[in-house]
Parts: C-alpha cells; structure tokens; sequence
C-alpha cells in the first residue's frame, strides 16, 4: 500500500483528516480531505470540492468500519489518520514571527506589540494549540489543572465528578478526572500512585473519593471524599453516615420489621463504619437484639454484595428486611432475592444508601438515604480552592442525609 499523500494545509487547518483505502489494491491512492475552517472541503490529490464538513460526519463517526463510495470510483474500506499536537514552532511558522515572541504571548509577558499579540492568539485559536502542561508547570509551577481521583468510574463518584464540574467553572482551574485503581482489582495505595503520577507536574491539587491510603508532598493540597478509618488529618467531605443508617434502620423498624440484616461496606472506610454503627444504635433503641448471623460484608460491589446476599437469604430463618450498605448493594441484594424467586417487597424489603439515579430505575424503584452527592462534589471542590489560596475555614465538611421512600419496602406481615 503506497503511503499517504501529505496534506497541502492552509495555516488556519484545524483538523486535517487522511482518509485511506484499507483493503484496497497497492495501486489504488490515498485520499486525503482537508478539513479546514473554510465552508467547503478539496481532496488533496485532485482539489475536488467535496461535500461541507457537516454532511461527512456518518462518515467519519463509523470510519474504521463504514464503507464509503465516492463517485467514480470503487467502494472502500477507509481508514483515519489524525495529525500531530500542533507545537509552538507551527504558530510561529503561521503567524510569521519567532518562537520567543509566541512563547511570551502565550505566557503573558511584555514586549510583545498589542496587534502582533491578536495574531498570535488568532492563530492559537485557529490551528487548536494548547501549551504542554508540564513544561507549563516547569515554568511556573503552577498548572491551573486540579484532579479528581477515583478507583472507578462508577455511580457514586459519578454523581460527585458532576458536581465538581459545575463548580469549577469560573475558578480559573481547569479538571482533570483520573481513575487510577484499576476498578474491580484496586489495591491498597492506588492514590499514592496516582499521585506520585500527578502531582506537582499535572495538578496543583487532588480531590481522591473513597482514599486507602494517602501521602501527600509537603505543599501539595488534597482533599478527601468518604475518606478511610484510619487517621490522616486530611480535609475531608463526607455525609452524616450515621445519622442516615439510623434513619434507614428506624424505617424499616416502623414497618413492623425485627429480623433485619445489614450488608455492610468496605471495611476501612469511615462511612462503613459508620453506618453500620447507626444500624446497631437504631436497633438497640428499639430494643431490638442483632442477629450477628444477619451482618454481613458487602463492600459496596455489586458482586460481593450479591454474594453475601444469597447467603442471608439461604439461611433457614432468613431476614424480612434488609439495610444495604450503599443503592449498588441494594440493587444486587434485590437482584438476588429475584434469582431465588423471592419478590420484593412482598417477601422482602429492601433498603439502599447514596440515591444514586440508578435507584429510582430498577423495578421496584428502591427506597433509600439520600447523600447529596454533587454538592459534595461541589464542597470538595470548593474546598481544594480555598486551601490552594490560602484561605483559612473549616477542612471537614459534613452533610445532611435523607430518607426517599420509594416502593422497595412494605410492612411486614
């Protein structure tokens, strides 16, 4: 296969695309399409006027697998190659002046005429360049960028990746969404990792949702999310774990429910331990004795909590009513029951915690504690700023939960 035709780029080119014959004979030629910011498109090879970008774009969408005819000529299968970062020497090339003068447009310093200023930045703006971030923070030692660290991808942070996306807007920072743990198989220390990775040449500073293990660099601001059991002196925003499983407990209790189990969270993390301590002091309030047998280890997974599930459920004088540790568990748990022919609420109740918006979609839409997690997003967040500018308040944010009953319990009969 002969090798691609080089695209003949107009400087304001944003994105040239080289669309090529993947199968086709060695004989047949490349098309390349110059996408530029003009209203119409030339193939390089003829300068044929194509079709305007937007009536490509089916095209380009499915372009490693669609087949596209042009008129003429055979059907082909194409494929796409994407052009390079644009660097600092193609706006200087483009704009007609040196390197340095870029360099300190893009930095903001003086010397440089205010309309030779407005070129640069037109051709920054129309050829796409961004200045590498870690030559940026080599410079300044500032990035701008902050991170939000997760094991996974999953509901829960989610729900506080939006809110901090909504807060950070007119900060001045830009966000980073880093998932380091490796979902399922996170390991004890994926936030050291993730911040030995990041920090000081990516981000000025970290929020980590649901930390192990954390060490910082002296300087380096994090703020942690449902942070670990152990101690850490990090700021950190959480919600009222215990009061909210104390609200759970109590409803299913006010059912008329006393063989109640709990399927607890991770073991190290504070809002595990702390909703399983509200559902022992709501039950020892009503005088109500734990079946130890009925408390169990979900760890906030769909799988291990499905697990733990069949085992309450298999046992011979099985549970009426069950408080999961978090809605995953809780729609595991319901999912289980399910398998083993059980309905719920009528056989079972079911309880959840978080109120992530899969909760009000399963079948029966589950009751559950409501955490408003994009506020904490947004507090966390918030929270990083004021600490990266050395504003001085309060570094543990705690709050409110809430019961949303829905129809995923009944009293019991």
């Amino acid at each position: 296969m002969g090798a691609p035709l080089s695209p003949l780029l107009h400087p304001a080119a944003r994105s040239p695309l080289v669309i090529s014959s993947a199968r086709a004979a060695p004989a047949r030629r490349f098309i390349a399409i110059d996408f530029s910011s003009t209203s119409q498109s030339r193939c390089l090879a003829c300068r044929r006027v194509l079709q305007p970008p937007t009536s490509m774009s089916i095209g380009i969408d499915n372009v490693f697998d669609s087949l596209v005819t042009v008129p003429g000529r055979p059907s082909m299968i194409v494929g796409v190659a994407f052009p390079q970062r644009v660097k600092m020497s193609d706006v200087a090339r483009a704009a007609g002046v040196s390197v340095a003068t870029v360099s300190k447009v893009v930095n903001g310093r003086y010397g440089v005429a205010q309309a030779t200023v407005e070129r640069v930045q037109q051709v920054i703006h129309d050829l796409g360049y961004e200045a590498s971030l870690g030559a940026q923070s080599l410079r300044s030692h500032r990035t701008n960028v902050l991170g939000i660290l997760v094991a996974e991808f999953e509901p829960f942070s989610t729900e506080l990746l939006k809110g901090a996306s909504r807060e950070i807007a007119g900060s001045g920072y830009q966000l980073l969404a880093y998932s380091g743990g490796e979902g399922d198989r996170a390991a004890a220390g994926w936030e050291r990792r993730s911040l030995a990775r990041l920090s000081g040449t990516l981000i000025d500073g970290a929020v980590i949702v649901t930390p192990t293990v954390v060490e910082t660099k002296p300087g380096f601001h994090v703020v942690a999310v449902d942070p670990h059991t152990g101690p850490s002196g990090l700021p950190t925003v959480d919600s009222d774990n215990f009061a909210g499983a104390m609200l759970a407990t109590n409803h299913l209790l006010s059912l008329g429910h006393r063989r109640i189990g709990h399927i607890s969270g991770r073991p190290d993390l504070e809002s595990a331990r702390l909703r399983e301590a509200g559902f022992r002091k709501a039950m020892a309030d009503a005088d109500v004795a734990v079946d130890e047998r009925l408390v169990r280890v979900g760890g906030f997974k769909i799988e291990s909590a499905a697990d733990t599930a069949a085992e309450l459920l298999a046992l011979p004088d099985r549970p009426t009513a069950i408080f999961a540790g978090n809605d995953l568990s809780a729609i595991s748990t319901m999912d289980t029951a399910r398998r083993l022919g059980l309905t719920v609420p009528d056989d079972l109740s079911v309880i959840g915690f978080d109120n992530v918006p899969e909760s009000a979609l399963v079948d029966p839409p589950l009751t559950t504690i409501m955490q408003p997690l994009q506020r904490m997003g947004a507090e966390a967040l918030r929270l990083l700023v004021d600490l990266i500018g050395g504003v001085e308040r309060d570094t543990h944010i705690q709050l409110p939960t809430e019961l949303v009953i829905r129809a995923s319990c009944r009293p019991h009969r």
